[in-house]
């Protein structure tokens, strides 16, 4: 088994989401009321990750299958809901934190940034399935129109735990469970 916690997350491009991470915990105030608002966000962005990451083959073949007929970017869609939803349950400043310093960070950045790049390898490397693909398929609000491929190297895979693994969500999910007993304890470490 893959170690569950990968290099790549330790560079220094990604110091400054863990800064914000950081200071959001030590603003932290949670309640028994903001962990019951926040945590089905959590709860939804941790499920939309994991349907991604079980249905995505990188590189290889398009994948349209699960979330990916309906959004193109759920592993962001699922990172969005997190922050929404630890910026919820961390309550307070914590919350205006991740509303005033992630989401603009995210939208006005990090996401054109990775769309840009990721768009122009996928359509290089897949062509007019992948036009076909981005033109059909909304990047981060889901549509209900499930998209289907006209033929091509897009891919309908099964969802499967072994995928998952592979693209080292397990890794995530023990950070998204860190993240809510930390917070869970916060009250107990300020008192």
């Amino acid at each position: 088994m893959r170690h569950p916690f990968r290099r790549k997350n330790l560079s220094l491009r990604l110091l400054p989401a863990y800064a914000l991470a950081i200071a959001a915990f030590a603003l932290a105030r949670p309640t028994p009321l903001s962990f019951a608002l926040g945590s089905p966000l959590v709860a939804l962005g941790a499920a939309l990750r994991c349907w991604g990451a079980g249905h995505l083959v990188k590189n290889d073949l398009l994948s349209v299958a699960g979330p990916y007929a309906h959004l193109r970017h759920p592993l962001y869609a699922g990172t969005l809901c997190l922050a929404l939803g630890f910026g919820v349950i961390a309550d307070g400043w914590a919350l205006a934190l991740v509303v005033g310093g992630f989401l603009p960070v995210f939208f006005l950045y990090y996401f054109p940034y990775k769309e840009r790049i990721e768009s122009a390898r996928l359509e290089l490397r897949h062509g007019p399935d992948y036009v076909e693909y981005r033109d059909a398929v909304p990047a981060l609000l889901p549509s209900l129109a499930r998209f289907t491929p006209t033929a091509g190297s897009a891919t309908g895979e099964r969802w499967s735990f072994e995928r998952l693994r592979e693209n080292d969500e397990h890794g995530t999910l023990l950070g998204i469970g860190l993240a809510l007993v930390l917070l869970a304890l916060r009250p107990l470490l300020t008192s």
